[in-house]
């Protein structure tokens, strides 16, 4: 195909978005508002959409820039979207992305909401997850897989949005690759709070016979926890002290922009000194205790258990109750509250529990959720009984598409 393309946008996902001669919408990964395009033969072509790649970039514009991160470039990393667009064009993007999902999803008269900018764009995540590609029972390849060959994995140097700590400890796992078990399918490298790094190995076949060989090969091994997990189940940590944060539970990759987001959604919920408030998806209890040292009784639901548990050990200025549950099964079983704090995983809330909050509304809900698009679908179903008064988007992962969300509503 030799017809030229005008990228206009960046769409959910970070995919440039163009319009071909007969008006269907293109997606063409690693382009920028403004440029003009020449695309590769072999355009998908779908009922009202298409998806392409970049033969020639004919005009460039003016948001591109050279990414960072040679990976980027020469392995076709899928990990970043966002690298070869200005860190203003990304906080463009991100707006634009909540704000269309709210209008075309939520049906929301509402502009793009204003974005927190990160404190850091670059070493911030505390968390990384590597992809496996195996061969002849020992890994071949350990890293990250290609945007456009999903399949694929390339062997990883360095990421450049991980913490340096993780990378630290990444240049001396690489070399010693043979000390993790044979069946290995997939590693989780992860820096806690409290300052200690775990290697999350998960793996077929048989248990992790020898990871305190592993500890000691380390130079700060006496600091790094290993965790095994069988695919399908339960992780347990294997070598070090099996106290402490518990690695598998979910927290912010970037936590300082995830306290900052936190805050403010704390903050929306006003006054509530004496009052009844839910956490719901609360996880290891961060927005509890920021309730609890305002004065509310909270009651905080989490599914994880190894969070609720490490949760239940921490310091309140008042006593939180911590459920080990999920919401939709116990919220039968709660106090009546005043409002409400939800921070679901991807897939939004529950049928069961935004049923809940529209059959028996309170008089504040806060949303916090990492994905616009079931964040709108569950205010839309939510609309019914609520309004929304403010959306706030902040920018907890620079570099790529992702965004996270906070929205307030009111009973109507």
């Amino acid at each position: 195909m030799s017809d030229v393309v005008a990228i206009t946008a960046i769409a959910a996902g970070g995919e440039g978005v163009g319009r071909l001669a007969d008006g269907r919408a293109v997606f063409v990964a690693r382009t920028a508002p403004g440029e003009r395009i020449r695309l590769r033969e072999g355009v998908k072509l779908h009922k009202s959409f298409a998806r392409g790649e970049v033969a020639e970039i004919v005009a460039a514009g003016a948001a591109r820039v050279t990414a960072a991160c040679p990976h980027y470039v020469q392995d076709h990393c899928g990990g970043c979207q966002l690298q070869h667009v200005t860190y203003e064009a990304q906080l463009a993007a991100k707006r634009a992305i909540v704000g269309d999902a709210l209008r075309r999803i939520a049906k929301l008269d509402i502009g793009d909401p204003e974005i927190v900018e990160a404190v850091e764009e670059w070493r911030y995540s505390a968390k990384v997850s590597l992809a496996v590609k195996g061969g002849r029972g020992r890994p071949r390849a350990v890293g990250f897989h290609q945007y456009d060959r999903p399949g694929s994995v390339f062997h990883l140097k360095d990421c450049h949005i991980a913490d340096f700590k993780l990378m630290a400890l990444w240049r001396e796992l690489k070399q010693r690759l043979d000390l993790l078990p044979a069946q290995l399918t997939h590693l989780t490298l992860r820096v806690d709070r409290e300052g200690r790094r775990h290697v999350i190995v998960e793996s077929t076949g048989e248990p992790w016979r020898n990871p305190e060989a592993l500890r000691a090969a380390l130079p700060d091994g006496a600091n790094v926890i290993c965790w095994w997990q069988p695919v399908d189940g339960a992780a347990r940590v294997v070598a070090g002290p099996a106290t402490g944060f518990p690695a598998t539970a979910f927290e912010q990759v970037n936590p300082e922009m995830g306290t900052i987001a936190r805050g403010w959604a704390v903050d929306q919920v006003g006054d509530v000194r004496g009052a009844v408030v839910w956490d719901l998806y609360g996880g290891i209890g961060d927005t509890a205790v920021a309730l609890a040292e305002r004065g509310a009784q909270v009651v905080s639901v989490d599914a994880d258990e190894k969070a609720i548990e490490w949760a239940r050990g921490r310091a309140a200025a008042r006593p939180v109750r911590f459920i080990a549950g999920k919401a939709e099964d116990v919220l039968p079983t709660l106090p009546e509250p005043s409002a409400v704090v939800v921070n679901p995983p991807w897939a939004g809330l529950h049928w069961n529990v935004t049923l809940r909050l529209t059959g028996q509304p309170v008089s504040r809900l806060i949303y916090v959720s990492c994905d616009p698009a079931t964040l709108a679908r569950d205010l839309h179903r939510l609309s019914a009984t609520y309004r929304v008064t403010a959306v706030r988007a902040f920018d907890l992962f620079p570099q790529t598409a992702h965004v996270e969300t906070v929205a307030v509503m009111e009973a109507a």
